[in-house]
């Protein structure tokens, strides 16, 4: 169930930055992104009829890798530890060879404009 909020944070996140995944991403870059690693820590308890709140953030960008991490917290009453805490780690890669190719620049520049804390690089 948690990946339900995870893949629709990520969604969003696409959006946010002006780029609908997959079909603006693969066809402007010629590439695609690959999930590498996914770890999940649940670390409470939502119930039946909570309000969520799911952030999304880009934590890491490497040459030809971004890291997302998330945390999903409940939103009334307000919780101020998280419910989950999650990281995935994408790849990216040329869609003709399926080999890590680096992070496009345009994307890189998008995900440091929109982020409020500058990712580790």
């Amino acid at each position: 169930m948690v990946s339900a909020y995870i893949d629709s944070a990520i969604t969003e996140y696409w959006r946010a930055i002006g780029l609908a995944y997959p079909d603006a991403y693969v066809a402007r870059y010629a590439t695609d992104i690959f999930l590498r690693k996914a770890t999940v820590e649940y670390l409470g308890s939502a119930r039946y009829d909570d309000l969520l709140a799911v952030c999304c953030r880009v934590a890491r960008l490497g040459r030809s890798s971004l890291t997302f991490a998330f945390e999903i917290y409940r939103e009334e009453p307000p919780a101020t530890e998280p419910l989950v805490a999650a990281e995935l780690v994408y790849v990216n890669a040329a869609a003709a060879t399926m080999k890590a190719a680096p992070l496009p620049e345009d994307l890189r520049e998008r995900v440091l404009r929109y982020e409020r804390v500058v990712p580790a690089q």
